[in-house]
């Protein structure tokens, strides 16, 4: 019996090709061509890598201020029973009108905490024991670069102060920015204030959670401007640098009122380091009676009158 195939022809046929969808590569691009053109396509956005700035070897007299970009790890949280681990250093000149000039410095050293590096912090940094193994950070080299700084400026300042003081005294009498609070980041056009987020938006990546990477990223974020934008955030964090805010303890608040504190943007003081056992919130000192009157009106409900504390770049984010 003959078999059924018999019966059809077999024909083989070339697999159906997907048509490509949008342009055809342009032949004979370069690599910056290459990224132009797709970004200009409206269908894809390019991160460009990072490239820290070069190291210049002479001062410019236009740029008479000098700043330092700051980045630390630690063991953990607490300044008073964590450790740093590693430090970075990024040394800048600027000027009055808030202006960056060119990189003078840089140091990034690690050192062995007295135990082992937590697993969640190793996970974070990359940090392990065996990379900070006889590790010790050069104190001389963090007192070149910070003794004749005017400025020093941290992304989250209010953790990486305390730390930095609790290691060496050079740091206490310095005045500190804060390149996560003292920046308006909504207006001018960024989702969140984290370091990669900003990063990112500003249209490069690096490698983060390293101390030296991140200082030289948040640098190149704080110099650009962005369209629409009246300066660069540098300049906006130098000028809010150089403001004296007040911080008002909401003392003997009544506790049923703690949620409305907090959704004015009040945080609370355990008591520690001196300070009153209280919610508090700091302001801009011209904005000062305005809030003492909040207090008055929708908290306390009588003429009190709270613990206030002045404080200026020398004093802020302090433990």
């Amino acid at each position: 019996m003959s078999s059924q195939y018999d019966m059809f022809e077999i024909v083989h046929r070339p697999a159906p090709t997907r048509k490509r969808s949008g342009p055809r590569w342009p032949l004979g691009l370069s690599e910056h061509d290459m990224a132009h053109y797709l970004q200009a396509t409206g269908r894809y956005r390019i991160l460009s890598k990072l490239v820290p700035r070069r190291i210049a070897t002479d001062f410019d007299a236009a740029f008479p201020l000098r700043g330092i970009v700051l980045d630390t790890e630690t063991t953990g949280l607490n300044a008073r029973k964590d450790e740093i681990i590693e430090i970075g250093l990024v040394a800048f000149g600027f000027n009055e009108a808030g202006e960056v000039g060119e990189v003078h410095a840089v140091y990034g050293g690690l050192q062995e905490p007295s135990g082992p590096i937590p697993a969640e912090i190793t996970k974070l940094t990359g940090i392990t024991d065996a990379d900070v193994a006889g590790q010790m950070i050069d104190m001389a080299q963090v007192r070149k670069l910070v003794g004749p700084a005017d400025l020093i400026i941290a992304h989250n300042a209010g953790f990486d102060r305390p730390f930095c003081e609790a290691f060496s005294p050079i740091f206490a009498d310095k005045a500190w920015a804060c390149s996560v609070s003292e920046v308006n980041w909504a207006s001018r056009g960024f989702e969140g204030t984290k370091l990669g987020y900003l990063i990112g938006q500003a249209g490069y990546f690096h490698e983060g959670h390293r101390a030296v990477d991140d200082c030289h990223a948040l640098l190149e974020v704080l110099d650009q401007t962005v369209e629409g934008s009246s300066g660069t955030p540098f300049s906006e964090l130098y000028l809010a640098s150089q403001k004296s805010r007040v911080r008002i303890y909401a003392e003997n608040s009544p506790f049923d009122l703690k949620e409305h504190l907090k959704a004015r943007g009040y945080r609370w003081s355990d008591g520690s380091e001196g300070r009153p056992k209280s919610w508090w919130i700091e302001v801009d000192e011209h904005l000062a009676d305005d809030e003492l009157a909040w207090l008055q009106t929708d908290i306390y409900r009588y003429d009190a009158n709270p613990p206030m504390q002045s404080l200026s770049a020398f004093d802020r984010f302090k433990a």
